[in-house]
């Protein structure tokens, strides 16, 4: 009786060692075929640069003026609506903008033309938007500290 336990006992882990050895070679396929899936619809859906993309570019205290111009441009062209407010409160999206503005004016390589052109042409996108708007400007521009 105890040699049949210990045989029985022996096949049990056989078998779960066979499971366990299948699970092992075939979740690496599986996760190969999923990255390149991600990777696939990354490049397709890749056609304009993301809004934080872009808030990288603004960061960035190295960046030239045309590099900042086409940052902004390319924040008019594609991301240039904000959402509507909530009531009184602006959208949490807003917060992302005022931070471009606030960057965008501390930034050691701006110039008036790029400050002027965002704020003008986000007002215009934005009209419900035009306090907020002209705070992040007002903030940007004390906190230079001239």
């Amino acid at each position: 009786m105890d040699i049949t336990l210990l045989i029985q006992s022996f096949l049990g882990l056989i078998v779960i060692l066979a499971f366990l050895v299948f699970f092992l070679l075939y979740i690496p396929k599986k996760k190969k075929h999923i990255e390149k899936v991600k990777k696939a619809q990354k490049e397709y859906t890749r056609e304009y640069p993301s809004l934080h993309d872009l808030l990288e570019i603004i960061k960035d205290k190295h960046s030239t003026t045309e590099e900042l111009s086409s940052a902004v441009e390319s924040v008019l062209k594609y991301h240039g609506t904000i959402h509507a407010k909530l009531g009184m409160r602006s959208h949490p999206d807003f917060d992302i903008y005022s931070e471009m503005l606030l960057r965008i004016c501390r930034h050691p390589h701006t110039s008036k033309e790029i400050v002027l052109k965002f704020n003008r042409e986000l007002e215009k996108k934005n009209p419900h938007y035009k306090i907020e708007i002209n705070d992040a400007i007002t903030k940007g521009l004390n906190s230079r500290g001239f």
